[in-house]
């Protein structure tokens, strides 16, 4: 009785993309013809990877390294990102795909970084918004979005650390660090997050904390009569309030004009709309 061999590895990831592929090619004989020579190009490309299990590969790669948005639109698959990632091609493909850690091996990052540098030498091409603009908006909570608003229409916000001093007034060590009033100026419904709110923020690299104090001393007056900060204050035989700012970075500035509506009436119109729903 002979034994079957088992299947060689990434057999399964292989023939899912050999599907997909078909599927392609299904859905390029459906669709108008198109009308440049990469267009041509690329529909040739689906039609050799649905009989060929390595040209499907390929393409899937190309798909999830460059092409994939191009890959979405002519296939007609809304899901190809995460049927992508359900093939597992990140580490089935053997250590030339993939080192022993997961990370990508040097000469497809190189690749990637190739690609790129391509696009940014064709001057016809259009540009749209930043890539990371979309992540971004998934990883905000509704108040985050209210400070950006605030810092984008009022400008910086003044911040107050609370230091304690010495004999010689110098300052010895902090007691409270970034004390702010931005979740009450923001009008955000959980102000007791708001620490955790800017520390999101400049995670994502949209804010920053500035040793630079604003130059209205009348903010740094309402901000050091604060329930906080005079609690802060009182931990210490002696304490001094240090005066510092929070603003957006120049990502975070391009973040605001690209994504958030900042006048209220274009906001209730794209709500309206449904646009933003």
């Amino acid at each position: 009785m002979t034994s079957k061999r088992p299947p060689p590895p990434g057999s399964g990831a292989v023939d899912a993309a050999t599907g997909i592929a078909r599927g392609a090619a299904r859905t390029w004989v459906q669709t108008m013809v198109w009308g440049t020579r990469t267009s041509l190009r690329a529909a040739r490309g689906f039609r050799v990877a649905a009989t060929d299990r390595d040209a499907a590969v390929e393409l899937l790669h190309g798909a999830a390294t460059g092409v994939r948005g191009r890959a979405r639109d002519f296939l007609g698959v809304a899901d190809l990102d995460e049927r992508i990632g359900k093939l597992g091609l990140s580490g089935t493909e053997g250590p030339d795909r993939r080192g022993q850690n997961g990370a990508a091996p040097d000469n497809l990052l190189r690749a990637r970084g190739a690609q790129l540098l391509r696009e940014s030498a064709d001057v016809a091409a259009v540009d749209g918004a930043h890539p990371a603009h979309a992540r971004v908006l998934d990883e905000l909570a509704p108040d985050e979005a209210r400070i950006l608003r605030l810092l984008a229409v009022d400008g910086p916000q003044p911040v107050v650390d609370v230091c304690a001093v010495n004999l010689l007034g110098a300052t010895s060590h902090p007691i409270a660090s970034n004390l702010t009033m931005v979740g009450r100026e923001a009008g955000c419904r959980h102000r007791e997050r708001g620490a955790t709110y800017l520390n999101n923020l400049e995670r994502l690299g949209l804010i920053r904390f500035s040793d630079a104090p604003l130059e209205e001393l009348s903010k740094y007056q309402v901000l050091e009569a604060q329930p906080e900060v005079l609690e802060s204050i009182k931990r210490a035989s002696r304490a001094k309030s240090v005066h510092r700012s929070v603003r957006l970075t120049p990502f975070g500035e391009d973040f605001c004009d690209t994504c958030l509506p900042l006048d209220r009436a274009e906001m209730e119109a794209l709500l309206r709309n449904g646009t933003g729903g």
